[in-house]
C-alpha cells in the first residue's frame, strides 16, 4: 500500500522538487475517486504530521473568498455532475448563512475560533451573493435564491449610494471616514460593484422582478465614463454588460425531477455553454420567491422545456433534440 500510496502522490526516491518529494495530484484527473481508496494511509500520514510542530498559519474563514469558492464549486458540480462539489458549496453557504450572519440579517466579514467579527463590506455581499445564484443554478433549492434575494436588499440598504450611484466600499452602519470610497476594478479579484451588477441581472431573469435589472443598469451608467477609459480593467463588468444588451434567455424545466425525461433536458442544459442563461426548475417553495413559475405546466405529463427571451417564450417542448436545436440556434449560445 505503501508504493501504492506514492505513485498516487508523486513521492519518489529522487523528489519531485529540488530532491524533496511533496505530496501533490498535480497528474491526477481522477483524484476524488481514488483518495476514497487511500483513507487508511491518509489517516496515517496525518497522524505523524500531527506530533510535528505546527506552523504559524492564517487560518481566518473569510466570507468574500468563501462566497468566490461556493461560486466556482457550483459551477463546476453542475458542469462535471460532480455532486461531492455540490456539497461542499452547500456545506460553506450554510455555515456562512448560520455563523456569519447576525440575527437583523447583517453579513460579517470572518470568523475564526468561533468567533465572527467584523462588519461585512461591499465584496463579502457581493461575492457571497453570486455563490447563493451559483448555488440555487446547481440545486433548484428555494432557499438559496431567496438569501440571494435577501441579502441584496439588505445590501442596498446600507450600501448604495442614492446621489451618485454604485455601491460604497463599506456600510453606512460602519465607521465613518473622511471619504467612502467606491471600487469598480477588475483585478486579481473582480470588483464587489461589477459583481453585483450581474448578480443583479441574474436576479431580474430568475424573479421577473424589473427593479434588479434597474438597479444592475444604474451601476452601469455610473461607471461607464471610467470604463470606457481602459475597457481591459473592467472586464466583470463588460460580461454584466454583455448579459443585460445581449441575448439573454430563461430556461424553465417543469416536471417530476425523478423522471428521467426531466434530468436528461437538465444535463443537456448543464453540458452546454450558456452564459448568457438563467434556469428555473418548477419545485414546491418557488412560487412563493417566484411567482410567474406558476404558469409553467408540463405539457402531457412529460418533462418540459419552456426557452425564453425576455419571458417571451417560444412553444413547450419535451423533446430533447428539439431543445439542443433551440438553445443552440439562439443568438447568446
Amino acid at each position: 500500500s505503501g508504493e501504492r500510496f506514492s505513485a498516487f502522490y508523486d513521492i519518489k526516491p529522487s523528489g519531485n522538487f529540488e530532491g524533496k518529494s511533496i505530496p501533490n495530484l498535480i497528474s491526477q484527473e481522477t483524484a476524488f475517486e481514488q483518495r476514497r481508496l487511500l483513507k487508511k494511509e491518509r489517516q496515517a500520514l496525518f497522524e505523524a504530521r500531527e506530533k510535528r510542530i505546527h506552523p504559524f498559519k492564517d487560518d481566518k474563514i473569510l466570507t468574500s473568498w468563501n462566497g468566490l469558492m461556493i461560486a466556482a464549486l457550483a459551477l463546476a458540480a453542475r458542469v462535471f455532475n460532480e455532486p461531492i462539489y455540490r456539497q461542499a458549496a452547500e456545506n460553506a453557504a450554510l455555515f456562512i448563512l448560520k455563523k456569519l450572519r447576525r440575527d437583523d440579517g447583517r453579513l460579517l466579514a470572518r470568523y475564526r475560533e468561533g468567533e465572527a467579527q467584523h462588519l461585512g463590506y461591499v465584496d463579502d455581499y457581493a461575492f457571497f451573493t453570486w455563490g447563493l445564484i451559483e448555488l440555487y443554478q446547481a440545486s433548484f433549492q428555494p432557499n438559496y435564491l431567496k438569501a440571494a434575494l435577501t441579502l441584496s436588499l439588505d445590501f442596498i440598504d446600507r450600501f448604495w449610494d442614492e446621489e451618485n450611484g454604485g455601491f460604497f466600499l463599506y456600510g453606512d452602519d460602519s465607521e465613518q471616514l473622511l471619504v467612502r470610497p467606491k471600487e469598480v476594478y477588475d483585478g486579481a479579484t473582480p470588483s464587489g460593484n461589477s459583481v453585483s451588477a450581474l448578480n443583479f441581472f441574474r436576479l431580474a431573469r430568475l424573479t421577473g422582478e424589473t427593479e434588479w435589472e434597474e438597479k444592475g443598469q444604474q451601476i452601469l451608467e455610473t461607471f461607464g465614463g471610467t470604463v470606457k477609459q481602459y475597457p481591459a480593467g473592467y472586464t466583470h463588468l463588460l460580461m454584466a454588460l454583455q448579459f443585460a444588451e445581449g441575448s439573454s434567455q430563461e430556461i424553465i424545466l417543469t416536471g417530476d425531477p425523478a423522471d428521467e425525461g426531466f434530468k436528461t433536458m437538465l444535463e443537456i442544459l448543464n453540458k452546454e455553454y450558456l452564459p448568457y442563461s438563467v434556469i428555473l426548475t418548477v419545485q414546491e417553495g418557488l412560487e412563493e420567491t417566484v411567482p410567474f413559475i406558476r404558469n409553467y405546466l408540463p405539457v402531457n405529463n412529460q418533462a418540459t422545456a419552456y426557452v425564453c427571451q425576455n419571458f417571451s417564450c417560444r412553444k413547450p417542448t419535451t423533446d430533447k433534440n428539439e431543445l439542443i436545436r433551440i438553445i443552440n440556434n439562439h443568438p447568446g449560445s
